[in-house]
C-alpha cells in the first residue's frame, strides 16, 4: 500500500512540472514614457501579469512620439527573442516593416491604442466611429449646431486620431452641418506645441467657438492656451485625456467634460490576449476572459480585434471618483 501510495505521489508530481505554465515574455511599447495615459496603462498591464502568472513583462518606451525610436526597440525585443511584441504604434506604415520582421521570426505582435499596419491582433479601446461621434456630439452640446470650429490633433499620420477626425466629420456633415472646422494643427504628442498651435487658432480665427484636442497632451495644452488667453466659458475644448490631467482645467471652469476610456483596462486587456495568441491562438468568435469581464475576438479589416468597450465621459459630477 506504502509502495502504491509513493507511486501515485511521483505521478502527481510528474503531472504537476508536465502542466507547468510556460513563460511568456511581452514587450510592451507604449508611444511615449512619462505621461498619466500610459503609466495608467503600464499599471493595468503589471495587473494582469500578476493574476496570471506566468507573464514577464517589458514596458519599455521612448521618451517622445517618435516611430523611429519604438523600431529601434522592437529591433532590440526581436534579437532578444521575445514571445510577444506588444506596440502602440505613432506610425502605422512606418513601423509595419519591423513588425513583419518580427512574426517572420516566430513573435506574436499586439497592437493596442493605436494600430499598425501589420499584427496579429488590436486591442481596441473603443471604435472610431463611438469617439468620433462622442467628439462631434459634445462640442455641439457646448457650443451649439452653428460655428467655426478648430482641431489639435497628434501627428499627421497619428492612426487614431486619423480616424476620428473622419468619423467627426461623418457626423458633422450629417447632424451639425453648421460647424465648419476651420483648420487642423499637429502637435506631435507635446503640451508646449498644443500650447501654442492653440494660441495661434486663437489669433488667426477671432471668431472661433471651440477646440477639438486629440490627444491626452493635446488636451490640456489646448485648455491651458484659452484659459491664458481669457476666454474659458467662451471657447470650449473638448477632447481625449486623463481625468487627473484635466481635472484642474475642469474645476477652473476651462472644460465641462473629458472623454476617454479606461487606459487601466485597455493595459490590461493588452496582456491578457497576448497570453491567449500565444498560447492557444487566437479566431473570430474566441472569448477572452478576465477577472474584469469577457471580451469577443471580431474581425477586422486588417485580422482581428478585441473591443474594450464604448467611450466614458468624464464630467464634474463624477471626475473626482477617477485617480489617474
Amino acid at each position: 500500500m506504502r509502495q502504491v501510495r509513493l507511486w501515485i505521489a511521483v505521478g502527481a508530481v510528474l503531472l504537476g512540472v508536465g502542466f507547468a505554465q510556460k513563460q511568456i515574455t511581452i514587450a510592451m511599447i507604449p508611444k511615449l514614457v512619462g505621461i498619466d495615459y500610459f503609466n495608467a496603462t503600464e499599471q493595468g498591464a503589471k495587473e494582469a501579469a500578476a493574476e496570471l502568472g506566468n507573464i514577464r513583462l517589458i514596458y519599455q518606451g521612448p521618451t517622445e512620439g517618435r516611430v523611429d525610436k519604438q523600431i529601434e526597440l522592437i529591433e532590440n525585443f526581436i534579437t532578444a527573442k521575445v514571445d510577444v511584441i506588444s506596440v502602440a504604434a505613432n506610425d502605422p506604415v512606418a513601423i509595419a516593416p519591423v513588425l513583419e520582421k518580427a512574426r517572420k521570426a516566430g513573435i506574436k505582435v499586439v497592437t493596442w491604442d493605436a494600430d499598425a499596419n501589420v499584427r496579429d491582433v488590436f486591442c481596441n479601446q473603443a471604435t472610431f466611429a463611438g469617439i468620433g461621434k462622442a467628439l462631434a456630439d459634445e462640442m455641439a452640446r457646448q457650443v451649439g449646431k452653428e460655428g467655426e470650429v478648430a482641431i489639435v490633433t497628434s501627428s499627421l499620420t497619428a492612426p487614431n486620431q486619423n480616424a476620428w477626425i473622419a468619423e467627426m466629420k461623418k457626423v458633422l456633415a450629417k447632424d451639425y452641418p453648421g460647424l465648419k472646422v476651420v483648420d487642423t494643427k499637429p502637435s506631435e504628442e507635446d503640451q508646449q506645441l498644443a500650447f501654442r498651435v492653440t494660441q495661434d487658432l486663437l489669433k488667426a480665427y477671432p471668431n472661433l467657438k471651440g477646440v477639438w484636442a486629440l490627444s491626452s497632451v493635446a488636451f490640456p495644452g489646448a485648455a491651458e492656451a484659452v484659459q491664458q488667453a481669457g476666454k474659458a466659458g467662451k471657447v470650449a475644448v473638448v477632447g481625449l485625456s486623463t481625468p487627473k490631467q484635466m481635472k484642474p482645467f475642469m474645476k477652473a471652469g476651462v472644460i465641462k467634460s473629458v472623454i476617454l476610456w479606461n487606459p487601466i483596462d485597455l493595459g490590461y486587456l493588452s496582456v491578457y490576449a497576448a497570453k491567449q495568441l500565444v498560447e492557444k491562438g487566437l479566431k473570430e468568435g474566441d472569448k477572452i476572459v478576465t477577472k474584469r469581464g469577457t471580451f469577443t475576438v471580431q474581425k477586422d479589416d486588417k485580422g482581428l480585434q478585441v473591443l474594450l468597450g464604448p467611450p466614458f465621459i468624464f464630467t464634474p459630477e463624477n471626475i473626482d471618483k477617477f485617480n489617474f
